[in-house]
């Protein structure tokens, strides 16, 4: 043996055995951890979960988003299980420079697929160094690049996984043109080819050396191919919170354990709150002993659920939750990436007493000030940060508040960062039960919702009106619109009921909304029937801002209305009230078939039982509190998050635009999954937006880039906030002959006929 064989043979077979025990340590730290967290049941459908796991790891579904970013991640994902068989060759390879593995070592097949991964992997890997490189702050738009999905990323461990890659891809092309150069000498006859087909033209790089020369460069290769995985290994044992690498291994737990057993995201219903896996009532709290612990959402790391803490530790930073977030993109200090990131730095500083036993914690306090300190932390609270430097409100150690108020109260819940991460990272729920927390316990939540509360309660509206004018909507229409309990005693024979929905009943251009529906139903003869005074909000803001109890209480109400009305189809026209009965209420027993009237409208296109004939003339003329007919000759759609990316309806509301005559559709950059946000979403519709531009101004300024001359929504409150945002603009004298209108309003001017 020569010195340096004797040398790699030492290093690697002792470095390695640091490296498994490192890692092991971990993995079982990482478990300790997340048994700390509450119980969550996520082992429904053992056989979709998996079937999930396959296809969203080999079809690299939740990253196709970006294509060539998507194919690059999947030669290098691959070849981190695929090359594995390398690793284990190089070992031998330090004893006997021309080992292959028995039987399938020279099959050419499997040498197939080794050359076709090493080289997909390094060329995939220097695809992800150049995207990351082209994407870096430095280049990016915003406050110090904040508007690279990568700000705030840990830099040196992106490199060093980065590096990692490189350096193992390029040693196993090596090795195997070392082999392929000794094949030639020792087996002059082989095919070079057949055995290296994508490696062995470079084999002449060797030419001139003797065979005992390139079995001296095998081991030195060798040696450095396992050294630098296992330095890789160790590194990462050692930093339980380097997601960039931990990702490879945690993501497939997390992708299996998602909400939805069916494969779908996180989004749509929220969770309710569960205790002993039942979930909590205020008849469920009346239960309670004295000495019963009662967690109400999250004040503490511990308090999420282990799926949580696993989601925490999965984040891979790659920042797409960040490039898509409406807050973020308007220079609030809110970055789901952050939060993930802060959340997973906060629960591993506090693991050491998480994870000891209850006898041992105060001696874990006693060894360690800095961790007894941090206990005292409030998860949520003012942490004094400056709004031109958001990463100051991300704390993990504190010392005033892990994380900022304002963090919290920014989010819209418009599923973007759901929809975008790769991982299935669950962060609405999180956000969500954080809120909860804040404001079942703490009561600590802006002002402003505090009347939405007293609202809600006492009147069962947003605006605190009176249930009598709630059908103030229909009048001087030119028939009758019957009662639910005045007129008709319940639904029997009636195909649907109309869901009205507070902003349709109240808010004056989403009442325009509500009488072209109406009409349009009428002119296609469908028999449909309101509640009136009997409706109640569905409760969709009070959820969303963390007032969980509001909520049932709201839901109960209308889903014993709905029970003795006997009503089982809904037509709603707010995609908050859509998603909230269709989704939530059968938490509560209330279970419908609930149509978007997008939906249902364009169903009646298909019908025939509504027929497009008229197409705009002239000048665009505007709807008026009477005539809700509006329409022109180009207009641009904005997706509602809650119709859109929380129940993927996309298709009905285009479609709908595209049977309109003489209609042209224009759709804006950001549409479809990638809708961006109008602002009014997770109870944000009531609270003064003060950080930053304004979500509804962007969106607007968006809508209005295209050109169009109607902006159509299917939403009440996108309505709202996209009217308020032209009306900014048109206060400066510009897009006066531009108007927000639902599609409905379009639909109803094509439909009507002269005479």
């Amino acid at each position: 043996m020569s010195a340096l064989q004797i040398i790699g043979i030492a290093l690697c077979f002792t470095i390695p055995l640091v490296g498994w025990a490192l890692l092991f340590k971990q993995v079982w730290r990482f478990s300790a951890l997340y048994r700390s967290g509450q119980p969550a049941a996520r082992t429904d459908n053992p056989t979709a979960r998996t079937w999930t796991l396959i296809k969203e790891f080999l079809g690299h579904t939740r990253m196709s988003r970006l294509p060539l970013v998507a194919l690059a991640h999947w030669f290098t994902a691959l070849s981190f299980l695929i090359l594995f068989a390398t690793l284990v060759n190089a070992f031998f390879q330090l004893i006997w420079a021309d080992f292959r593995l028995p039987i399938i070592g020279h099959f050419p097949p499997f040498e197939w697929l080794i050359e076709l991964f090493a080289w997909g992997g390094l060329i995939g890997i220097l695809i992800l160094i150049g995207v990351r490189q082209l994407a870096h702050p430095r280049t990016a738009a915003g406050e110090a690049g904040r508007r690279s999905r990568f700000f705030g990323s840990v830099w040196w461990q992106a490199y060093y996984v980065e590096f990692t890659i490189l350096a193992v891809t390029i040693c196993i092309l090596l090795l195997r043109t070392l082999e392929a150069a000794m094949l030639r000498i020792s087996h002059p006859h082989e095919s070079i080819a057949l055995h290296f087909p994508l490696t062995g033209w470079l084999a002449g790089m060797w030419n001139g050396l003797s065979l005992g020369a390139i079995e001296n460069v095998v081991y030195l290769v060798a040696t450095i191919k396992i050294l630098v995985s296992f330095a890789w290994m160790i590194t990462i044992a050692l930093q339980p919170t380097m997601g960039v690498a931990w990702h490879r291994f945690l993501a497939f737990p997390n992708i299996w354990f998602k909400r939805e057993s069916s494969g779908r995201t996180a989004l749509g219903a929220l969770q309710p709150m569960v205790r002993d896996g039942e979930p909590v009532t205020m008849e469920s709290l009346e239960e309670l002993g004295e000495d019963d612990e009662l967690i109400l959402g999250v004040g503490k790391v511990e308090d999420f659920t282990w799926k949580g803490l696993l989601d925490f530790s999965t984040c891979t930073e790659c920042g797409r939750c960040q490039s898509q977030c409406p807050a973020w993109n308007t220079d609030k200090p809110l970055s789901p990436k952050l939060l993930m990131m802060t959340l997973r730095e906060h629960a591993n500083a506090k693991a050491p007493y998480l994870t000891a036993a209850a006898e041992q914690r105060a001696n874990v306090l006693e060894q360690d000030s800095a961790l007894a300190s941090l206990l005292e932390v409030p998860l949520i609270g003012d942490t004094g940060y400056d709004i031109t430097a958001p990463l100051t409100a991300y704390n993990p150690h504190g010392p005033d508040a892990i994380i900022d108020q304002d963090v919290l109260w920014s989010c819209t819940t418009c599923g973007a960062c759901v929809e975008q991460c790769p991982v299935d990272i669950e962060h609405v729920d999180h956000i969500v039960d954080m809120r909860r927390y804040q404001t079942l316990v703490e009561s600590a939540f802006p002002n402003e919702l505090a009347g939405l509360f007293k609202n809600l309660e006492g009147k069962g509206n947003p605006w605190g009106m009176g249930a009598r004018a709630r059908l103030d909507w229909a009048k001087d229409l030119p028939f009758e619109v019957p009662v639910v309990g005045t007129d008709i005693e319940n639904l029997d024979g009636y195909d649907y009921l109309f869901w009205v929905g507070c902003a349709g009943a109240y808010e004056d251009r989403a009442k325009k909304t509500t009488r072209a529906v109406a009409e349009l139903l009428h002119l296609a003869d469908v028999k449909f029937a309101v509640l009136g005074d009997g409706e109640t909000c569905t409760g969709d803001s009070a959820r969303r801002a963390g007032n969980e109890f509001l909520f049932q209480m709201l839901a109960q109400q209308n889903v014993e209305v709905l029970g003795e009305a006997d009503a089982s189809r809904i037509v709603v026209t707010c995609a908050h009230c859509f998603n909230t009965l269709k989704n939530e209420y059968p938490q509560l027993g209330g279970s419908y078939e609930v149509l978007h009237h997008t939906q249902l409208l364009n169903r009646l296109v298909r019908d025939k039982r509504l027929v497009p004939v008229a197409r705009p003339a002239g000048e665009p003329t505007k709807s008026s509190a009477k005539d809700a007919a509006s329409t022109a000759n180009t207009v641009t759609y904005h997706d509602p998050c809650y119709l859109g990316r929380h129940n993927q309806v996309y298709a009905p509301p285009r479609e709908l635009i595209g049977t309109l005559p003489g209609v042209t559709l224009k759709e804006m950059p950001r549409h479809g999954e990638r809708s961006f946000c109008c602002g009014a979403g997770g109870a944000r519709m009531w609270m003064e937006e003060k950080l930053g531009e304004r979500i509804n101004v962007n969106r607007t300024d968006e809508a209005l880039g295209t050109g169009a001359q109607r902006i159509a929504v299917g939403c009440p409150f996108c309505r709202v906030m996209l009217s308020d945002g032209l009306t900014a603009r048109q206060s400066e004298g510009r897009f006066e002959q531009v108007e927000v209108v639902d599609i409905a309003q379009m639909l109803l001017a094509a439909v009507r006929t002269e005479g």
